[in-house]
């Protein structure tokens, strides 16, 4: 199982999540901002509802605008 820390994220979002209490990415989450991070351009993410695809793309938008 990986952790936020392990995708890349920088300490100021890890921090912020630890505040709401996320713990550890979902399979989206886990596969999306590794690639992100890295500025893959041609992401897209397919997952049901409630999976967590919204952090997926927003925390690497986030972490690179921070």
């Amino acid at each position: 199982m990986q952790t936020f820390k392990e995708l890349g994220l920088s300490e100021e979002i890890l921090k912020a999540l630890g505040e709401i209490g996320f713990e550890t990415p979902t399979e989206i989450q886990a596969s999306a901002i590794p690639k992100l991070l890295n500025g893959d351009p041609d992401m897209i993410g397919l997952a049901q509802t409630g999976t967590g695809k919204t952090a997926a793309f927003s925390l690497p938008l986030l972490d690179t605008i921070s």
